[in-house]
């Protein structure tokens, strides 16, 4: 069974920073992509960024600049770190994770429980 474990949600003032990290643990076979979306209410959840297991990186116009994604393949563990925060970036942040179980499994998506990041003005 896999599990993805997130932590680092919070409440800050706007410009301030926050680092969210997401664990993947379980049986796993190999990891390609992870990811960080986001859901703000009455919104429909976004991809905010995303990287492969080879370190390219994408994220949506709104945080270029300002996030940072990064993973620790050993660790099989992503990070956001967010700069510059604005109340706009209010949601509840998921992590994801494009993983196999075993080779002959066909890779899947799998998904933490969520971390609230709220940004006060």
């Amino acid at each position: 069974q896999v599990q993805l474990v997130e932590s680092g949600g919070g409440l800050v003032q706007a410009g301030g920073s926050l680092r969210l990290s997401c664990a993947a643990s379980g049986s796993i076979f190999s990891i390609n992509a992870m990811g960080w979306y986001r859901q703000a209410p009455g919104k429909q959840r976004e991809l905010v960024a995303a990287i492969t297991s080879g370190g390219t990186t994408n994220y949506v116009d709104s945080v270029k600049g300002r996030f940072t994604i990064s993973r620790d393949n050993a660790k099989n563990t992503v990070y956001l770190e967010m700069n510059s925060l604005k109340p706009e970036d209010t949601a509840v942040y998921y992590c994801n994770a494009k993983l196999r179980v075993r080779l002959t499994v066909p890779e899947a998506n799998y998904w933490g429980q969520g971390t609230q990041v709220t940004i006060s003005s």
